[in-house]
C-alpha cells in the first residue's frame, strides 16, 4: 500500500523524484551567483580549494549560531585553502540579507540562492544545510541541520591536509 501511495505521489509530482542531494563522492552541482559586493561567485572556479558551502536564512536560529563558527574557520583556514560561501535562501533575497550583513560583518561571500540551486542540492530538506566540497570539486560531507563545531572543524582540517602538499 505504501509503495502505491509513493508511486501516485511521484506521478502527480515528478519533480520530487529529481530532488536528491548530491551524495558524498559526487561532483557538487556548479552555479554562478552574484555576491553582496556585486561580484560573481562560480563554484567550479574554486576547484583546488576546500569549500564550505552553507545554505542558510536570516530567520534560521541554527544558522545564526553557525555563522560565527564559519567566520572563525574562514579566518583560521583561508590561507590553507578553505573557501567559505554562504547561500541565503531567504524568500525576499537581498531585502532581508543586506540589513543582516550590515549588522553581522561576515568575512566570506554571501550570495542569494535560487529554487533551481536548491533543487540541484536535493531541495534542501532543512536549514542550515552545510556541505564540504573537497579540492577536486566532489562532496565530502553533507550535513542537514546544525553541525557539531569540533567534528566539522576536524573534517575541514582533514580535507585541507589531503592533496595540500603537507
Amino acid at each position: 500500500m505504501l509503495l502505491r501511495i509513493v508511486a501516485v505521489l511521484l506521478a502527480i509530482c515528478p519533480y520530487l523524484a529529481s530532488q536528491t542531494a548530491p551524495h558524498v563522492g559526487q561532483r557538487a552541482p556548479d552555479f554562478t551567483l552574484i555576491d553582496s559586493t556585486g561580484s560573481p561567485i562560480k563554484l567550479s572556479e574554486l576547484k583546488g580549494k576546500v569549500v564550505l558551502l552553507d545554505f542558510w536564512a536570516t530567520w534560521c536560529g541554527g544558522c545564526k549560531v553557525e555563522i560565527p563558527w564559519y567566520m572563525e574557520f574562514e579566518t583560521k583556514y583561508a590561507k590553507k585553502g578553505l573557501a567559505t560561501i554562504g547561500v541565503s535562501m531567504d524568500d525576499d533575497g537581498w531585502k532581508s540579507v543586506k540589513p543582516f550583513l550590515q549588522k553581522h560583518k561576515i568575512n566570506y561571500p554571501i550570495v542569494i540562492g535560487t529554487q533551481d540551486i536548491a533543487n540541484e542540492y536535493g531541495g534542501l530538506p532543512s536549514l542550515p544545510m552545510t556541505l564540504l566540497i573537497d579540492r577536486s570539486g566532489k562532496v565530502a560531507e553533507s550535513h542537514p541541520g546544525m553541525v557539531n563545531k569540533e567534528e566539522f572543524e576536524n573534517k575541514i582540517k582533514q580535507l585541507l591536509e589531503q592533496n595540500s602538499g603537507t
